[in-house]
């Protein structure tokens, strides 16, 4: 007879002794976070291999929404290497455009709501959010984007790379696509953002010395902060007509309109 035989419970009480432990060390470890599977999309996993095909590394992370769109971030060496083989071997001849985004939160807060806004929703004792850089992820304050598509094979992609935060700079995309000239020169105004390249990058809006890209989330916009946008809606009320039923008509209609206008601003 085994000794577990001579000593009935034996197990069991070698079980329980057991369990604290492997409780303590169950309750250590990070709990695994369930694995997002998302539905499958033939179009835009198609676009996704195809382009990794063609340019390899370059590409550095990709998110489709399925039956929607799809973003793809590029390594900044490979922008306009990407641009070009987006047009020219896979069709998209379609050139939307091309712009900036500072993730940056802004350092004055929510500054141009207006006041009842930040009373209501207590924006003033809330901590600047974290920043972050959208579908695609992103490594750098600044990023630009740009959207091309194969009107043809009907697709669409937005592009986006990483340019740095300190001098952001990054290639023209003007010998490939001729309309992202305007739109360089507009990014390079209001962000800042140089592009390597460009035939004129010369500002369009702003007065020739004007300092600073009033795009960029530390630019601060001080008009909105004398007079904050877009507050509260003041109306006027309707004019008299001395008739005194006519003018307590339009003395309700101008309440009405009041408290609808308050309610959407």
């Amino acid at each position: 007879m085994s000794s577990t035989d001579e000593t009935p419970g034996a197990e069991v009480e070698l079980a329980a002794d057991a369990a604290p432990a492997e409780t303590e060390a169950a309750a250590a470890a990070p709990a695994a976070e369930p694995e997002v599977v998302r539905e499958p999309d033939e179009l835009r996993d198609g676009l996704i291999q195809r382009l990794t095909e063609l340019v390899g590394d370059a590409v550095v992370e990709t998110h489709v929404l399925p039956g929607k769109d799809l973003w793809v971030r590029i390594r900044p060496d490979a922008w306009a290497t990407v641009a070009h083989s987006i047009r020219f071997t896979m069709g998209a001849r379609y050139f939307g455009f091309l712009s900036a985004i500072d993730w940056m939160p802004s350092p004055f807060g929510r500054s141009m709501d207006s006041d009842v806004d930040r009373r209501v929703h207590g924006f003033e004792d809330k901590p600047l959010p974290a920043q972050t850089t959208g579908y695609a992820g992103g490594d750098t304050r600044f990023q630009v984007f740009a959207r091309v598509a194969n009107i043809k094979e009907g697709w669409g992609i937005t592009l986006k790379v990483d340019v740095g935060d300190e001098s952001p700079t990054i290639e023209t995309w003007t010998k490939v696509y001729a309309g992202a000239d305007w739109h360089e020169r507009e990014t390079y105004e209001m962000f800042g953002i140089n592009f390597e390249g460009h035939p004129g990058l010369r500002k369009i809006y702003l007065p020739g010395d004007f300092e600073g890209n009033p795009l960029r989330k530390d630019f601060p916009l001080l008009a909105r902060m004398v007079k904050p946008w877009p507050g509260i809606v003041d109306v006027e009320p309707m004019p008299s007509t001395g008739d005194d039923e006519d003018d307590e008509a339009a003395g309700d209609t101008a309440d009405s309109t009041a408290e609808s206008a308050e309610g959407t601003s």
